[in-house]
């Protein structure tokens, strides 16, 4: 309760100063008793705190940052509690391994990792930690009592940002704690990179394998934060800053599925520069339809076209309702510029950050469970960038990765589909405004035309067709110039083609 009523006071001060003029150090004494306290409360917490490191619409920016610290690195039960685990799923271990290195090799969260050989062959061996299903379903129990209270005390807007979070969270969670799942994951990715020798992703030992011990082989590396070691064998560390982002964002544009959590514990580098990816358990899927709006919301940005950009963001469930378009146009456009490398103003920066701060925490949105684990990756990858501090721009590492996976001839074919639906739709709406005309129109058709009004009626229909064309045109041009000037365009043909048919 003390830390919530703490959450309550900084957020309301940092929505009323939009995020200006405040004390930061305190806000970040405050966040570190928030991450102590998620750490001390054990496995679900520290999950739960790496969730919300990238909530924007619940927490206050330096909230974010000190959670973001959090690690999936938690003291080991002793081996011999799960010993039983293995055995319980496996049998014997001296019949199902030649060797198995008791000293933990990294304990995290929801399992520990050991060292093993079969046959000779190095593998590990992930098994879910002593008693942690019960743990957990004990943890979720007392969460869903809990945060709706807590967000009352809070925020009453945020009950539905945090009751959406707290769904995706438990069953991401779920998911995590079934290796079945997992080695799915491994193997799906695994094949989606058959073709490029240069991702490294190990092999699952399925006959050792259930939904409590996972076993896979050993594939060490250096891990890719590791700058010391990085420069030691002489990597180009810029290179491998675009290798990792082209790497992910391409399972999440063009593959069925992500690794949705790749801090640096889940990627390292081999010494020929290959990248090496573990931990499967976090995976995000998009549908096909939501990848598409992914792609023309990246070639928007890449294109430099800000209104594009904008209506891409709005299908997405990006934008919150009643959003000036005006407003978010300007801000997309200076981001643009940045992106493109052209100096934008640090005042007209600064405002716009403030901007956006102050709309992500004063009203609540809903994030789709695959977009909020898209943002995670996103987020993390940028943590990378940073640690490396070379010279880095992501929109050229896009144009490379739409280009390559020939996706934008995709992203226009959907865009213009959208488009002319939209069109057809816009043209309805017009029609529909005056419904006498449309009767008017439908009675005429199946009636016997006197043939001296019959030049009059076809004047007439022409001209509602040209007005609703016209005006359904003007409705699209802000969502899609081309289009809306070629339904300008025909809405002219169409009145000549009227007054043609008249005199004749």
């Amino acid at each position: 309760m003390p830390l919530i009523l703490i959450l309550r006071k900084d957020r309301r001060e940092w929505v009323r100063k939009e995020g200006k003029n405040i004390k930061v150090e305190r806000y970040q004494k405050n966040a570190r008793k928030v991450l102590n306290t998620f750490v001390s409360l054990g496995p679900v917490y520290i999950k739960l705190g790496q969730w919300l490191s990238s909530r924007a619409d619940i927490l206050p920016q330096p909230y974010m940052e000190e959670l973001a610290k959090l690690q999936d690195d938690v003291p080991a039960a002793p081996f011999d509690q799960v010993k039983p685990i293995i055995e319980k799923d496996l049998g014997p271990l001296e019949q199902n391994f030649d060797y198995v290195n008791t000293n933990v090799v990294y304990g995290a969260s929801l399992g520990q990792v050991y060292l093993a050989k079969i046959k000779e062959k190095d593998v590990i061996i992930k098994v879910r930690r002593p008693n942690i299903d019960k743990i957990v379903e004990e943890d979720i129990r007392v969460l869903k009592k809990i945060i709706p209270v807590a967000m009352k005390f809070v925020d009453p807007n945020l009950r539905y940002s945090a009751e959406a979070m707290l769904a995706q969270f438990i069953e991401t969670i779920h998911e995590e704690m079934d290796y079945r799942i997992e080695s799915q994951n491994l193997k799906t990715i695994k094949r989606n990179f058959r073709s490029d020798p240069k991702v490294i992703i190990p092999s699952v030992i399925d006959d050792h394998s259930t939904e409590h011990v996972l076993t896979m082989e050993y594939i060490p590396g250096i891990k890719i934060t590791n700058v010391k070691a990085l420069d030691e064998i002489g990597l180009d560390r810029a290179q491998l800053v675009i290798r990792v982002h082209k790497v992910f964002f391409t399972m999440l544009l063009h593959h069925n599925i992500f690794h949705a959590d790749p801090h640096p514990g889940n990627i390292s580098v081999a010494n020929d520069g290959s990248l090496i990816l573990y931990d499967f358990g976090m995976v995000g899927r998009l549908d096909n339809e939501t990848r598409l709006k992914l792609i023309r919301l990246y070639l928007s940005l890449v294109e430099k076209d800000p209104p594009r950009t904008v209506s891409a963001m709005d299908e997405l469930g990006m934008l919150l309702p009643g959003y000036n378009r005006s407003v978010i146009e300007k801000g997309i456009a200076m981001s643009i510029q940045g992106m493109h490398g052209t100096k934008v103003d640090k005042m007209e920066v600064k405002a716009l950050m403030d901007l956006a701060n102050k709309t992500m925490s004063r009203f609540p949105f809903k994030l789709p469970k695959h977009l909020a684990l898209y943002m995670r990756m996103a987020s993390i990858l940028e943590g990378i960038y940073h640690t490396h501090k070379v010279n880095f721009r992501f929109i050229n590492v896009l144009q490379n990765i739409l280009e390559e996976e020939n996706l934008i001839k995709d992203a226009y074919i959907e865009e213009l589909k959208i488009s002319l639906g939209k069109f057809a739709k816009s043209i309805n709406d017009v029609i529909a405004i005056a419904p006498e005309l449309k009767q008017y129109l439908e009675e005429k058709r199946s009636a016997q035309y006197q043939p001296k009004k019959s030049s009059r009626n076809i004047l007439l229909s022409g001209s509602i067709l040209s007005a609703a064309v016209f005006v359904g045109s003007t409705m699209l041009y802000g969502n899609n110039q081309l289009v809306g000037e070629i339904g300008m365009i025909g809405s002219v043909v169409i009145i000549l083609a009227a007054v043609l048919m008249r005199e004749h």
